[in-house]
């Protein structure tokens, strides 16, 4: 099975880890693949830094999200891809999982903006939304 796993970094995201961990049925013998979205900058913020600082952002700002996840991925002997794009998270994570042909999406129901909404989070909404593929929200 395919697992795509949409990581944020957040407390959510740990669970969803957590969850992963102790559950063999979503490690053992699947394909497991994390994606990270990195918020898009401001056009005019974007265009007055310049391409290459630009860059530099997006490859930090991922890193600083995936390199934990990576660590504590490997410290719990679980393989993964790791992945991330530039943009819209919703977009992102739907067309991901359609791409890889994905048969679960594992995500945490909240995000960083979790205030905003007390039943779920506003990515996770539009992916349910956007989505056909199953998705395992984890509280």
């Amino acid at each position: 099975m395919k697992i795509l796993i949409a990581a944020d970094g957040s407390d959510y995201t740990r669970r969803a880890l957590d969850y992963l961990a102790s559950h063999d049925w979503l490690r053992a013998g699947n394909e497991l693949t994390v994606l990270y979205i990195v918020p898009a900058l401001p056009h005019r913020a974007a265009a007055r830094a310049g391409a290459d600082l630009v860059d530099s952002y997006y490859q930090d700002d991922a890193e600083r999200v995936i390199g934990p996840l990576r660590e504590t991925m490997k410290s719990r002997g679980i393989d993964a891809r790791f992945i991330h794009y530039v943009g819209h998270p919703a977009e992102h994570i739907a067309r991901t999982a359609i791409d890889l042909g994905a048969d679960l999406i594992v995500m945490g129901s909240h995000g960083h903006g979790s205030i905003g909404s007390l039943l779920l989070g506003s990515v996770t909404t539009k992916v349910l939304a956007m989505c056909k593929t199953p998705v395992l929200l984890i509280r």
